[in-house]
């Protein structure tokens, strides 16, 4: 990973912290949604690109119980997490720009919340296209607007607070540095794909302890290596923490979470 700006860095201790405090309340919601979708198009091959800890591998295997499915990260501590969480894929570490599969190899790709990584983003869907067979599909979701995330508004005006001159900027330009379904559309079309569907969604969170999700946050994403190159320590969490639960209250809390769904076929 070296090469990487520290906004955008993954640590080998994180992926434990995102699967305990992130996953339930961020990601599951959109892993049901994109699991539901699959299973809709009765794959038998699926391919996942950047499956993190495997949160919608494992739903994918149990709601689809005949499919083959190799889920791939680029990220070494997330394939060794997800390995253990989902361990009836086969795991794969791979880069989405040059994935290590033959052409034609599968009829589905999915990936949840991961192009937004991809640093070109045509490539990566060109590669795609490659090991998809005819008539294959790609399904998959990127966030919408930082506005539209109301977890992710509380967290940033915290950030901000603790850092007012130099604030990480992780959350606006990564996750939701993707959010507009023309470009989008135009990226899946100049890998030569036909957008066959595509759906703003929003769906809820529900986190127990807004506590506990600002410490998901602040060590289970590359935030944590931005704040530690800061200098930022345990005032930045008290910071942070106290800047959500003003806007948030202490928990439980149930928020709105927006994103876009896309299916496009070779």
């Amino acid at each position: 990973m070296t090469g990487i700006n520290a906004d955008q860095r993954w640590s080998e201790s994180m992926p434990a912290a995102y699967e305990q405090y992130l996953v339930p309340v961020i990601f599951r919601p959109f892993a049901e949604d994109l699991t539901a979708r699959a299973a809709s198009l009765h794959p038998r091959r699926i391919l996942e690109l950047a499956a993190g800890t495997g949160v919608l591998t494992s739903h994918l295997l149990a709601s689809v119980p005949s499919v083959e499915v190799t889920a791939t990260d680029l990220n070494d501590a997330m394939v060794a997490l997800g390995t253990t969480r989902a361990p009836g894929a086969v795991w794969r570490q791979a880069d989405a720009q040059r994935l290590p599969f033959p052409d034609g190899a599968f009829d589905l790709v999915v990936c949840q919340f991961g192009v937004m990584f991809f640093p070109d983003r045509v490539a990566a869907f060109t590669e795609v296209r490659r090991v998809l067979a005819p008539g294959g599909r790609f399904l998959f979701n990127t966030w919408g607007p930082l506005a539209k995330h109301t977890f992710e508004v509380a967290l940033q005006a915290g950030l901000e607070r603790a850092f007012p001159d130099d604030p990480p900027r992780f959350f606006p330009t990564v996750p939701h540095g993707y959010a507009d379904p023309a470009v989008v559309t135009a990226d899946l079309a100049a890998a030569g794909f036909t957008v066959e569907e595509g759906q703003e969604l929003t769906l809820e969170g529900r986190a127990a302890s807004t506590a506990d999700l600002a410490t998901g946050y602040l060590t289970g994403t590359p935030v944590r290596a931005a704040v530690e190159e800061r200098g930022g320590g345990p005032d930045v969490r008290a910071i942070v923490v106290e800047e959500m639960t003003t806007r948030l209250g202490p928990g439980p809390v149930t928020a709105p979470m927006t994103a876009f769904v896309f299916r496009a076929a070779v």
